[in-house]
């Protein structure tokens, strides 16, 4: 039995679609409902959802917002949007993110339908694809199209050459195998499994790079087999996406990388590490691009249970060629302690999210999430509940405030919200543990 999250700021919407999914003979067990975005990131966080369907503007947080935290939480669940909005920008922006579909309101219910059933049922199908990909033999080709080995070692000759006259062997990639790299701004993703394959030709290969390349689409990219048996994307931004700031371009980068280890580890049962670079303009940089990734994945080594690096987290000026371990404990220790101390400042804020504190101290969402759990033990959104719940309790027994009162001193819009968030931590009700 599936189950689907419908955030909209209109209850009677929601309370329209979810009679409607509860009866649609669809295998949905159970309906989640939120009527904004910090509602539902925190059904995100609690609960196991299968299908996201959101509106776009719902007031502080919008729809785009929702997806791109959702996406660092939960990289592999699929989105809906439903808007009033029939606006090309915004479903230009829906394709980047990944969203399943775009619905304008009103909405036609067997549309809507259509959407959720196909949703759910392709990303099922995909799984069962990919797992039965991987052990197809070594001379079956899959859907996707590989690339040639001459175009793959012209490309991987692009990362290695450090000239600035690239215009003859671009023009080859475009002329001779169809291949645009996009740009002018880009990105180089290396992916390095911990079980290496014997060859190219080994199937896990593959199904791997095929795994990538859906996982990036429908991102202007190009992916190929790269050095030392890894796999390489090249992830490109032209001068309108780079300057559009709905989306931080570093998170973005974010969910591809968590949502490229999530795939390979659900769908093939493949360990990856992922090494990002940090984004430049110009294909002249590409070799310096690819040097960062490969050293961002050595990082492994020092923290061997984290798979995802950017290498902004590891920049030279924080972490310096020849730093002792000891160093760099002291360096993520005074991160952790200016987060901590961000949140407990700012816990009772609604607007409080990983992204925001992660901006205020500099380093990735990825990262930082990464480094809270292993520096405290707790989760870093379970730490800000726990302390939005022990404020919520003090007050509780201590004063006279309503409960809508306590809610919006400790972070929450709506006293229902809170209510159940309450319960959840405690076990009992608000109006239970004044007694």
């Amino acid at each position: 039995m599936y189950s689907v999250l419908i955030v909209d700021d209109e209850p009677l919407i929601c309370e329209g679609l979810r009679q409607l999914l509860q009866h649609s003979g669809l295998d949905v067990g159970h309906v989640l409902v939120a009527h904004d975005g910090y509602e539902a990131l925190d059904c995100i966080r609690m609960e196991d959802v299968d299908l996201i369907v959101t509106d776009i503007r719902m007031g502080e947080i919008s729809g785009f917002d929702l997806i791109h935290q959702a996406r660092l939480l939960k990289p592999g669940v699929p989105v809906i949007i439903i808007s009033a909005y029939e606006d090309f920008h915004y479903a230009q922006l829906a394709l980047r993110l990944g969203v399943k579909d775009y619905l304008v309101k009103p909405l036609n219910e067997n549309h809507f339908l259509d959407a959720v059933r196909e949703a759910l049922l392709k990303s099922k199908r995909r799984a069962d694809a990919l797992r039965e990909r991987k052990t197809e033999e070594h001379g079956r080709r899959f859907s996707m199209k590989e690339p040639e080995e001459t175009c793959n070692q012209l490309l991987n000759l692009l990362l290695e050459r450090p000239h600035d006259d690239r215009a003859p062997e671009l023009e080859r990639l475009r002329s001779t195998y169809g291949v645009d790299p996009g740009g002018p701004y880009y990105s180089i993703i290396r992916v390095r499994p911990k079980r290496e394959w014997k060859s190219e030709r080994d199937p896990v290969a593959y199904a791997a790079l095929n795994v990538v390349c859906e996982t990036l689409e429908p991102r202007k990219q190009v992916s190929f087999y790269g050095p030392e048996r890894s796999i390489v994307s090249v992830v490109s931004w032209n001068e309108a996406e780079y300057a559009d700031v709905r989306l931080d371009k570093i998170q973005e980068l974010d969910i591809i990388g968590k949502s490229v280890h999530h795939h390979l580890k659900e769908y093939l049962k493949l360990e990856t590490v992922v090494g990002i670079s940090q984004i430049m303009k110009g294909t002249k940089f590409w070799p310096e691009m690819f040097t960062q990734a490969s050293e961002a994945i050595e990082w492994h080594q020092v923290f061997p249970e984290h798979f995802v690096f950017y290498y902004g987290d590891f920049h030279p000026l924080r972490y310096r060629e020849g730093r002792s371990l000891e160093e760099i404990r002291k360096n993520n220790n005074q991160i952790i302690e200016q987060a901590i101390s961000y949140i407990q400042e700012n816990y009772n804020k609604k607007e409080i999210t990983l992204q925001e504190i992660s901006r205020k101290i500099h380093v990735s969402p990825n990262y930082l999430s990464f480094l809270f759990k292993k520096w405290t033990g707790i989760n870093l959104w379970d730490y800000i509940v726990k302390l939005r719940m022990e404020e919520a309790k003090r007050l509780l027994l201590t004063t006279d405030l309503r409960r809508y009162e306590i809610a919006e001193r400790v972070g929450y819009e709506s006293p229902e919200h809170f209510s159940k968030i309450f319960k959840k931590y405690f076990g009992v009700s608000p109006s239970q543990i004044k007694k």
